[in-house]
């Protein structure tokens, strides 16, 4: 009987692949539409800015953007644009018609100055935070409030703010709080981003992942008894030391023992030395009994 033609085989092994191809074309197009999905409403987050406080013809209209959040230090870095509405500014607001002083809450590091018929440049202001500890990153927490006050040539004026979020590193919250006196404040709630957290775990899932593959590669080496594998053992060590690279490179610098190396790291860096220890010495025991089995 002839054998079947090359179109045939073609078919055939087009057929046999449809099982694999189809799950894996259904799990791209999942994990690309939960994605843009994530994306898209972290991006909605970003751009929602929250107004507060007054809205009076005349009234000291105040640009409240965080520009960094430095957990560390426990403070974030806020830039503050001050426009004059109505008959308080001049030039279209870029100015005010007498010395304006704009005073801040406590947590704020100062108020801010700016004089009469001069123009009004961006300021960045520095603000503490409180609550939380960087040491559980990715899960830290923190909070702080920010208000604004207005005298206008000594005079208390209305203020309404308008508060937004540019680090992305960082998912801000803004409520109301009450004021008086023509102030705008706000209590924020700072804790890490969607996608630092969902990274930041996938980390720690890596990092047990690679653990338990070389927890598996030394279980069989010492089991089988294979004595010394040098293949085996460089890719074990490289593994060791590319896993300490690969945490340093955790979005938000994390310090040392933070969650995520009493979680991970710091575990599957001990599995993994472990492993090589054990490996070395039972293929030395091998290599030497073969050795001695081997002489006259």
């Amino acid at each position: 009987m002839a054998p079947p033609s090359d179109s045939r085989r073609q078919r055939r092994a087009g057929t046999s692949m449809l099982p694999v191809l189809i799950p894996i074309a259904v799990l791209i197009l999942v994990a690309v539409s939960v994605g843009s999905w994530l994306q898209f409403t972290e991006r909605q987050a970003v751009d929602t800015v929250r107004t507060v406080g007054s809205a009076a013809a005349d009234r000291v209209d105040v640009e409240a953007t965080v520009q960094h959040v430095d957990a560390a230090a426990r403070e974030l870095l806020l830039r503050v644009r001050v426009t004059p509405r109505g008959r308080l500014g001049e030039e279209q607001g870029s100015a005010p018609v007498a010395d304006l002083n704009l005073q801040t809450s406590a947590a704020a590091l100062g108020d801010l100055t700016f004089k009469a018929h001069q123009r009004i440049a961006t300021r960045d202001l520095q603000v503490a935070i409180s609550g939380g500890s960087i040491s559980d990153y990715p899960f830290d927490t923190y909070e702080t409030d920010l208000g604004f006050g207005a005298l206008l040539g000594g005079r208390q004026v209305p203020v309404r703010m308008m508060f937004s979020n540019n680090d992305t590193l960082f998912s801000v919250s803004a409520t109301p709080a009450p004021s008086r006196h023509g102030t705008a404040v706000v209590v924020l709630d700072l804790s890490r981003s969607g996608s630092l957290l969902v990274f930041a775990v996938f980390m720690m899932v890596v990092m047990w992942a690679l653990a338990a593959a070389v927890l598996i590669g030394a279980w069989y080496l010492t089991s089988r008894s294979k004595g010394l594998v040098w293949p085996a053992l460089a890719w074990m060590a490289a593994t060791l030391f590319a896993l300490s690279a690969f945490r340093n490179n955790a979005p938000g610098m994390p310090p040392i023992g933070s969650a995520m190396d009493w979680i991970a790291f710091l575990w599957a860096e001990s599995i993994i030395a472990l492993c090589v220890i054990a490996v070395v010495v039972t293929g030395v025991r091998t290599a030497l009994r073969t050795d001695d089995t081997h002489q006259p």
